[in-house]
């Protein structure tokens, strides 16, 4: 059931917003992305792949003020996007790094994993989603609590269990790869027990103040992303 990370997650205020923070902090212009009618939000993407971080991207997700969420009523986006704390934030200070999302095999089984460790974890139900792409469609199974919350500040990957096809498999290389994922957390012994329930092994944890630290390579030269606990 190993976890390999799987996607960063930025969010922004708006979409406009995020492609112009992709291009002035990392130098390049995201990618296309598309719809998630469920949640009523928006992305573009760009590959960050290494051979060590095999078919990672970056995400640029932000909320789409021309759409509803599909889903029912009194039921939240994913990754804390409906907290207003977090777009208060973005508001302020801009696009950020909030969270990442891991890969497994058996979502189902991942979950179970979590539930059943030493400390146990509720990371949420299981949810079907999909969205139609230039190159297919795209199906996926991902992880998403009724309240929204990412967990440990955004340390706790969201599970994803993807279809046939990944949308990595037609991303042209971006300039920009992954070189080390870091979280920090007030009580990092619970954050590793919960990694390893998910055989996750290539976040490295961290004790201090919560954050999560993405470092990358770009043309602008070694940027380090941090969430800085929101």
């Amino acid at each position: 059931m190993s976890a390999q990370i799987d996607h960063l997650v930025v969010a922004a205020r708006t979409l406009h917003e995020g492609v112009a923070w992709c291009e002035a902090t990392l130098g390049v212009t995201p990618g296309p992305g598309g719809a998630h009618p469920l949640m009523g939000t928006h992305n573009r993407l760009i590959s960050i792949a290494t051979a060590a971080f095999a078919q990672a991207y970056l995400e640029v997700i932000a909320i789409d003020p021309t759409k509803h969420p599909t889903r029912a009523g009194g039921l939240h986006r994913w990754f804390d996007l409906d907290d207003t704390a977090l777009q208060a934030d973005l508001a302020q200070h801009g696009p950020r790094l909030i969270h990442f999302v891991a890969r497994v095999p058996d979502a189902a089984a991942a979950l179970h994993a979590l539930a059943a460790g030493p400390v146990p974890v509720d990371r949420g139900p299981l949810i079907e989603a999909s969205r139609d792409t230039a190159a297919g469609r795209l199906d996926w199974k991902i992880s998403v609590r009724d309240d929204g919350q990412r967990l440990f500040y955004g340390a706790l990957p969201t599970v994803i269990e993807w279809g046939s096809v990944h949308p990595a498999d037609t991303m042209p290389p971006s300039g920009v790869t992954l070189s080390a994922l870091r979280a920090a957390h007030p009580r990092p012994e619970v954050l590793q027990a919960a990694h390893a329930a998910l055989e996750l092994a290539q976040v490295q944890v961290l004790p201090g103040a919560p954050n999560l630290m993405a470092e990358l390579h770009t043309p602008r030269g070694p940027i380090t992303l941090e969430s800085k606990g929101i």
